[in-house]
């Protein structure tokens, strides 16, 4: 009786430790995981870092006229009332 038990209780341990390693949800398919995980880590910085910048352009173009007028100057080439605009041709910016 005494070495069924054991034998029963040996085969039960095999079966546990086979799905703890092996079976779903297992150390394997954690490690599997845990690589596509940092995979997509390594994708979503780059955009994280380009929403931070956004949200910090957004946050001046709120707050301030300054981000505003520099805006203005570099993508509408606009400038005041008080200053004269030269165009050399050629030159870079």
């Amino acid at each position: 009786m005494h070495k069924w038990l054991v034998l029963g209780l040996c085969a039960l341990l095999a079966l546990l430790q086979y799905k703890l390693w092996l079976g779903r949800g297992g150390v394997q398919e954690l490690h599997q995981v845990q690589g596509r995980v940092a995979a997509q880590e390594a994708v979503n910085a780059p955009m994280r870092e380009r929403n931070d910048r956004l949200a910090a352009e957004v946050r001046d173009l709120k707050t301030g006229l300054d981000a505003v007028e520099e805006r203005a100057r570099s993508d509408m080439g606009m400038v005041r009332a008080d200053e004269q605009f030269f165009w050399v041709p050629g030159a870079e910016q």
